[in-house]
């Protein structure tokens, strides 16, 4: 039997040791206080009975919704009264379809569903993009997807299922009510997407933290996906310590109880996006290029080597390049890459003065085997674009970044630099 999840996150916190999985996908429930419980998938869905039916937070993914839906109704029968998004990103809303369904086939009503005003936006947004969101989930869960215990389908026919529920009632900056007689505040704040919430139930003590918690690096950087509010991040997680929690439930990873253990994780967590934000802009008020400041700025391993700050998700790098996007824009600084020509011709000129693709890239595999795998990778991708068609340099360029995703640590990383190998790998084995 697994450890509880409060108990796991008390002795890793306290120890700092990490010997079992933190972002457990077991679609199991686990009573943490009194009526409160938590199912843990992919995304979690936490639920509150209030006396007055079930305050659920998230529905988890369209893959899981069903197996969250058995949980709870192995917890509790009565109605789902309330479901609240804390955000719009598909692995928390994708499976409010199940609610619906269990709400028709108990004969309850459907649950009221709560959401910042940007959710509905979003969700247009998806349907719009579909095919692009479902191509870029493929590439960046690809990398690892076995080890996560993920199920991003290959046939996918859309992002998110039609029948994902709509919020009946919105809002802009705070929304207060009651459920049964307990108070609830949620309160928007602008981190990982434009749509975040966070709840706070005061008398309660709990705190709902939604994707400002994800017991790995901040996910302020995604490389494939739109913009992300690092310092905004960072003051909804001061705003989060001043309430006083004593007990956080995140939608991924593990809920944490006690004061103190809550705000000195909130508090390192702000305290790193505070400071990527501060050395990236210091750095762009002096001049520097994004290059300069994408191989300058560091978080200190220490910080890394924490149990709910580790980049196996997300990671700093990326993130120096969202907040140089926020407030710099897209250009990098570099003249030449303002109206860049194409990579292929580029690319060709490369392996003209060089000798060819082959000579690009046997230097590429002598980078690898001498450690310098991001320089390798550049000659890869240079031979790689001038012989496009070439078996023997797309076996080798297969071979390259298969290397680098084992060198790298978080899914992002991993996805994309699988993705490449399989690129590759494909022209290889059809010519």
């Amino acid at each position: 039997m697994s450890s509880h999840p409060l108990e796991l996150s008390t002795r890793v916190i306290e120890s700092g040791i990490v010997d079992e999985p933190l972002n457990r996908v077991t679609n199991e429930i686990t009573e943490l206080a009194d009526n409160l419980a938590i199912v843990e998938s992919f995304s979690h869905s936490a639920v509150f009975d209030t006396g007055d039916g079930l305050m659920c937070f998230d529905a988890s993914g369209a893959g899981s919704g069903r197996d969250v839906i058995k949980s709870i109704r192995s917890w509790r029968k009565d109605r789902i009264s309330n479901l609240i998004y804390t955000h719009g990103h598909v692995d928390h809303i994708g499976g409010s379809f199940a609610f619906a369904a269990d709400a028709t086939e108990l004969r309850f009503e459907k649950p009221h569903v709560i959401g910042h005003e940007n959710v509905s936006a979003r969700i247009d947004r998806y349907t719009q993009t579909s095919d692009w969101n479902i191509r870029i989930n493929q590439r960046q869960f690809g990398g690892i997807r076995s080890d996560m215990g993920l199920n991003i389908g290959e046939n996918l026919q859309r992002f998110l299922p039609r029948s994902t529920m709509r919020p009946d009632q919105t809002f802009r900056e705070s929304h207060m009510f009651t459920a049964g007689s307990t108070k609830v505040e949620l309160h928007h704040a602008r981190g990982e997407t434009d749509d975040h919430l966070w709840a706070w139930l005061p008398e309660k003590k709990w705190l709902f933290a939604g994707d400002f918690v994800i017991w790995n690096y901040p996910n302020a950087g995604n490389p494939q996906k739109v913009q992300r509010y690092a310092f905004e991040w960072a003051q909804a997680l001061r705003r989060m310590i001043t309430q006083g929690p004593e007990l956080l439930v995140p939608a991924h990873g593990l809920p944490i109880e006690g004061k103190k253990r809550i705000a000195t994780v909130l508090d390192d967590i702000a305290t790193s996006l505070e400071s990527l934000v501060t050395q990236v802009i210091e750095m762009m008020n002096r001049g520097e290029t994004l290059d300069t400041i994408i191989h300058t700025v560091r978080v200190p391993q220490s910080i890394l080597d924490k149990p709910y700050m580790r980049p196996l998700y997300d990671e700093p790098e990326f993130v120096v390049r969202n907040i140089w996007r926020l407030y710099g824009g897209w250009w990098d600084g570099a003249a030449s890459r303002l109206k860049p020509a194409p990579d292929s011709q580029v690319a060709t000129e490369l392996a003209k003065l060089s000798g060819g693709a082959e000579n690009l890239m046997s230097r590429a595999l002598e980078l690898m085997a001498s450690g310098d795998i991001r320089m390798a990778c550049h000659l890869a991708d240079f031979a790689g674009w001038a012989a496009p068609e070439d078996p023997r340099i797309h076996a080798n360029r297969a071979t390259i970044y298969e290397q680098r995703r084992k060198t790298e640590l978080s899914l992002m990383s991993k996805g994309i630099f699988k993705g490449a190998a399989r690129e590759s790998k494909a022209i290889a084995e059809t010519k």
